[in-house]
């Protein structure tokens, strides 16, 4: 895991997450598939960290993929999401966190569409959406 630029105390996350938004990005969750706020979100905006409050993707990136969760075939930014290894309940899977607070977001898969072939397969959990204005 990279140095992280934000850090938060376990008291203070335990005080303004929910247990379930706690449980995702803090113990590596994940919420139930088709029950997320955001897995069928259709409007434009922006996807943000719900930790850390950083942008982590936009509506323009996201598609329906079947899977239950928000999906998304790139971040916002090159800079935003790191991705390590993850070896838990074993499976060989990439782990997606924020590259701000490290906080778990979800796993990326290489079953997406183009550009990139990548599937960002995200909690809703672990993101708090932004409709943009104006759109």
């Amino acid at each position: 895991m990279s140095d992280r630029s934000k850090t938060f105390s376990d008291d203070d996350l335990r005080a303004r997450l929910t247990p379930l938004q706690y449980h995702v990005t803090q113990e590596a969750g994940t919420e139930q598939a088709f029950t997320g706020d955001t897995w069928d979100q259709k409007q434009d905006g922006v996807y943000h960290c719900v930790v850390c409050d950083i942008d982590l993707f936009s509506s323009d990136s996201k598609y329906e993929s079947g899977s239950g969760w928000p999906s998304f075939w790139q971040p916002l930014s090159n800079g935003a999401v790191d991705t390590e290894i993850d070896t838990s309940h074993g499976m060989v899977r990439v782990e997606a966190l924020c590259h701000s607070c490290g906080a778990h977001l979800g796993h990326v898969f290489p079953d997406g569409p183009e550009p990139t072939g990548d599937r960002y397969c995200m909690n809703s959990a672990s993101m708090r959406f932004n409709p943009q204005e104006g759109k």
